[in-house]
């Protein structure tokens, strides 16, 4: 089977696709995975590190012959502030909590969950149910300008100082999967 060993960022290739993939946000995160190409192209991709592919990368197969990364569209909510100071007052608690969130020019962008979208609702926010692709910031471990960083699932290692999450931590602490914090 034919590999994938290099991505080309976002839209920085000049010569058309070969085929397309088209991906969920966490089948976006990866180093070695099987894939299909639209157009039944099979091959495997096998990077040196995980990378979190977005839309509009290529990957490079060894005959250089390229495949298009398209983030397919997933149940997302779109959360609307009264005023822009309002949006990062809410962006604020968002990162708080570690969500993967999507900024956008007049709103911010999540995967749904009831219990956020109730907290932001709470802050005077106005939530829209959507499908459309999702493509989060990679925080502030990812390499500048491209989320290729050592992350997982969207999640940012990252230093709590002496913060534990436990029953009497002041916030939730939800981003999609378990992951212990004892920093001891």
């Amino acid at each position: 089977m034919i590999r994938a060993t290099r991505v080309l960022p976002h839209h920085r290739w000049d010569h058309a696709a070969a085929d397309t993939v088209v991906l969920g946000f966490d089948d976006r995160h990866r180093r070695r995975m099987a894939m299909t190409g639209t157009r039944g192209l099979e091959f495997l991709l096998d990077l040196e590190n995980a990378v979190a592919l977005r839309g509009g990368d290529a990957v490079v197969l060894e005959d250089g012959r390229l495949i298009e990364v398209v983030a397919a569209a997933e149940p997302l909510a779109e959360i609307r502030g009264q005023d822009p100071q309002h949006l990062v007052r809410i962006a604020w608690h968002l990162g708080n909590r570690h969500l993967p969130t999507q900024i956008m020019a007049k709103a911010l962008r999540i995967r749904r969950d009831h219990v956020i979208e109730a907290l932001v609702k709470g802050l005077g926010a106005r939530v829209i149910e959507i499908e459309a692709p999702f493509d989060p910031e990679g925080g502030a471990y990812a390499d500048a300008g491209h989320a290729h960083g050592q992350s997982h699932a969207g999640h940012d290692h990252h230093d709590h100082g002496e913060h534990h999450h436990d029953e009497h931590c002041d916030h939730a602490h939800h981003h999609g999967h378990p992951h212990a914090h004892d920093h001891s």
